[in-house]
């Protein structure tokens, strides 16, 4: 019965990605039905779950902490796709759509998928255990790109509102790729054992040996699956992107949903992935999951969007508001708290979980 599963399992996913690509050349350019709609939608989503199927596939075969930046970096192509898709055909209504998008990948991951895998863990094995150091340094990278790409430009003269002048978006832009690049030498040469998963007696827990790696060729026809799968998702999302704005505005819900959306979409996969490591008690590989997406999401969806405004006609407004300033501190201040001590209980796992759900709450009724 489990190799049955694993064998439709394995079908499912290689179709999805086909199926995608054919669907976005027969709908591509045309104003789709309902009907339409749904179809799309439904195989954007399953697009997406095969997409980070074949991620894991490869990351399995190229180990750990190499597998989590895979994850994390297919994630952040498809969500700089999506961003750059809506803002390309939503005028000044989008001005806001990639500082939504990009703060709500934020809170999912620092609050949701980091909340939810220590409650896991610590639930399940009395208290989840992971390496400070390379979890700390995870967590200053996205706070520094965090203030640099969303919180300063509320406060700059150069420009009225909310947004940086050229040469400021620039480096903006510049810093997060360097930083960005940084932590992926970290993270990969220079200190990779800070990101490998610990025993709690101590030292590198040994690889998962749950399931054999797969074959060099298994990796590369994955790879070329998770390509067609992200091609799929990039067309489809335009072709669906009028209907999820018109839904939102039809429910008279704030335009930043659109951007939490969006971030759901895209992260889910990602959460579930990270949920079933610290299952297995790899709590290190949820949080290197949760961190280095959150981290990716700003060190390249900003240069990524920075680039593309260049053809883009309206404003581009980065800088958060009050509100969402004051919950990007407060997440910054409780996981630093978390960090320190290399264990959490149930009670860190439900404050950041509280936290996530307070920036849903007021996402929904600001």
């Amino acid at each position: 019965m489990i190799a049955r599963l694993r064998s439709l399992t394995v079908q499912w996913t290689f179709l999805v990605p086909v199926l995608a690509v054919v669907l976005l050349v027969l709908t591509w350019g045309r104003n789709l039905p309902g009907a339409l709609v749904a179809l799309a939608t439904a195989v954007l989503a399953g697009a997406v779950l095969a997409a980070v199927h074949h991620a894991e596939v490869v990351a399995h075969r190229v180990g750990e902490p190499f597998g989590s930046l895979v994850l994390a970096i297919a994630v952040t192509i498809i969500e700089v796709a999506l961003i750059v898709t809506l803002m390309a055909d939503g005028g000044a209504k989008s001005a806001t759509l990639a500082r939504d998008t990009v703060f709500a990948a934020v809170m999912i991951t620092c609050n949701g998928i980091v909340g939810l895998c220590l409650l896991v863990a610590s639930l399940r094995h009395g208290t989840a255990v992971f390496n400070p150091e390379g979890t700390g340094a995870a967590l200053a990278t996205v706070a520094t790109l965090a203030t640099l790409s969303l919180v300063l430009p509320t406060f700059t003269t150069s420009k009225p509102g909310a947004e940086f002048s050229s040469v400021q978006l620039t480096f903006a832009a510049v810093s997060s790729l360097i930083l960005y690049g940084l932590f992926v030498a970290t993270q990969t040469v220079r200190h990779r054992d800070y990101f490998l998963p610990i025993a709690r007696q101590g030292g590198v827990m040994e690889e998962d040996g749950h399931a054999d790696a797969p074959t060099a060729r298994t990796a590369w026809i994955s790879l070329t699956l998770l390509g067609l799968a992200l091609i799929g998702v990039v067309g489809l999302a335009k072709g669906v992107s009028p209907a999820v704005e018109s839904g939102v505005s039809a429910a008279g819900l704030h335009q930043a949903v659109v951007g939490v959306i969006i971030a759901l979409l895209v992260l889910l996969p990602e959460t579930i992935a990270a949920v079933r490591a610290a299952r297995r008690d790899r709590v290190q590989t949820s949080l290197n999951l949760a961190l280095g997406s959150a981290m990716a999401s700003i060190g390249l969806t900003i240069p990524a969007v920075a680039l593309a405004s260049v053809w883009f006609s309206g404003p581009l407004v980065l800088g958060l508001g009050a509100t969402h300033m004051v919950l990007l501190a407060l997440t910054v201040v409780v996981g630093s708290l978390t960090v320190v001590p290399g264990r959490a209980t149930p009670l860190q796992g439900g404050v950041h979980l509280v936290l996530f759900a307070a920036y849903l709450e007021l996402a929904v009724n600001p």
